[in-house]
């Protein structure tokens, strides 16, 4: 029910305290789920290490070889025997976000003319710098851009060939976030130039 009614999740798993997925949302679409061994994932090991049913975490953007090779966003969170918040920790909720095709409906829907989206490149941004999304679709999880901030949230900074602008996100309500940024580089002149 939960993934008819949000389209933005891929799967949603529940792994015992073994590390086994014993359940699965999407069984049609990924057929090699049920059983597989996900203690290596950090999802996995933060969840079972949650205080209580009121934590949860969030792993960085993966790949997810399971649910088709596609990009995830992980929510995860222990499940607890009797389902209370001080139960005894029995398995572990993985829920997938379809990040893919999420994200990069964030970096193509920004409002540019035509001349400025042949010279900007839309992108974000993990902590470290690692291209999370990008409007040219390249680099992504792969490539990293170092922005120079200076300490600051939000800015902009002209370099040598390219106006760089770059806004840390703020996270949500009480989540603070993962210290991601948004940030877009303008090339001068008529293309983007790498």
């Amino acid at each position: 029910m939960i993934l008819d009614s949000y389209t933005v999740y891929l799967d949603l798993w529940i792994a015992g305290a073994d590390g086994r997925v014993i359940a699965h949302g999407r069984p049609e679409r990924y057929g090699d789920v049920l059983g597989a061994d996900v203690t290596a994932a950090p999802w996995f090991q933060h969840a079972m290490a949650t205080k209580d049913g009121t934590e949860f975490v969030v792993d960085d953007i993966t790949v997810a070889p399971l649910l088709g090779g596609e990009p995830v966003a992980t929510y995860a969170t222990a499940v607890r025997e009797g389902g209370t918040a001080r139960g005894k920790v029995i398995g572990a909720l993985g829920i997938f976000f379809d990040w893919g095709r999420q994200s990069q409906a964030i970096v193509d829907g920004l409002r540019l003319t035509g001349a400025e989206r042949d010279r900007t490149r839309c992108m974000l941004l993990d902590a470290e710098g690692r291209v999370l999304a990008a409007s040219d679709c390249e680099g992504v999880l792969t490539e990293k851009l170092v922005l120079r901030t200076d300490g600051r949230e939000s800015g902009y900074y002209i370099g040598s060939d390219a106006i760089v602008g770059f806004a840390r996100t703020p996270g949500y309500e009480t989540y603070e976030g993962l210290g991601w940024y948004g940030a877009m580089v303008q090339r001068r002149g008529s293309g983007l130039r790498r």
